[in-house]
């Protein structure tokens, strides 16, 4: 699953090599699938392939009892392995949007540099490149470019602008702070209305991370935090700084969300103004 973030975010921490640029400026969290995933994918697609040739061979075979020429035999039998290692990787990466019997094992997909689905063309050039650096040098030559670079891509995938695209990840959990006892009061009265974006959520990834810090680290972060949020705070509780930047963030949510209760409920009332038609107009 692709996380997102906005692109606002990211005027003071730059894009990271994992992270994608849509055209409406937000920024996609994606893993490429690693070598060894890709290696178990094509080792299940490899064994499902050369099953669809030993199959077509065996039809072959019967045919030929029946007194078949022996050229017209080889010729079957060169066109079956074309279809097996070209054709049918082809169609299946097309029709499926990028996905195999050995991606779907591993929760990948492929999908072009920009992150949208592959086309027609992009699996030909795969295929085709395929049948070199994994058939005939028995996956040597793909695995020697995967390891050559970041997103694990095979020399098709050079080729045709394409990756792999681990899909199976876990989901990302945001851990919830609650109000601490101490604030319940100061919180009912408190102004925090001005206090910037980014600032609550430095706060919040400071709350979500701060059991992994060490103690002084811990402290001068909160107090450095601390001292930042204070001028947008009123009044300020008698408390730790960690104790207060935790009622910050836990008001602020709480408030944030009343506030779209409260949005939704007036476009429900709108609703009906909305939708029907002005001075009672026939519906047509």
């Amino acid at each position: 699953m692709a996380q997102s973030a906005n692109v606002a975010d990211h005027g003071e921490y730059p894009l990271s090599e994992y992270e994608l640029l849509t055209g409406e400026a937000v920024a996609l969290d994606v893993r490429p699938a690693s070598v060894i995933l890709r290696a178990a994918g094509t080792i299940i697609d490899w064994v499902a392939y050369l099953l669809l040739f030993l199959a077509m061979a065996y039809i072959v075979s019967i045919l030929a009892g029946q007194a078949l020429d022996d050229a017209l035999v080889r010729a079957l039998g060169i066109v079956g392995l074309v279809f097996s290692i070209l054709v049918v990787p082809m169609t299946v990466e097309t029709l499926s949007g990028g996905r195999s019997l050995g991606k779907l094992a591993i929760g990948a997909r492929i999908v072009r540099d920009d992150g949208g689905a592959v086309q027609l063309r992009h699996a030909f050039i795969r295929a085709l490149l395929g049948v070199i650096e994994i058939y005939l040098t028995f996956g040597g030559l793909a695995a020697t470019t995967a390891l050559l670079n970041g997103k694990s891509k095979r020399l098709g995938d050079l080729l045709a602008g394409t990756y792999s695209q681990h899909e199976r990840v876990p989901t990302l959990r945001v851990a919830v702070h609650g109000l601490p006892e101490e604030l319940e009061t100061w919180a009912q009265t408190v102004d925090i209305i001005r206090l910037p974006d980014r600032l609550s959520r430095r706060i919040a990834q400071f709350l979500d991370q701060a059991a992994k810090l060490t103690p002084p680290t811990r402290v001068r972060l909160a107090e450095s935090l601390a001292a930042e949020a204070a001028p947008f705070v009123s009044p300020l509780p008698p408390v730790p700084p960690e104790l207060f930047l935790a009622g910050v963030a836990a008001v602020r949510r709480s408030r944030e969300f009343a506030a779209l209760i409260l949005e939704r409920d007036r476009l429900e009332r709108l609703q009906p103004v909305l939708s029907t038609l002005p001075h009672n107009f026939p519906q047509r």
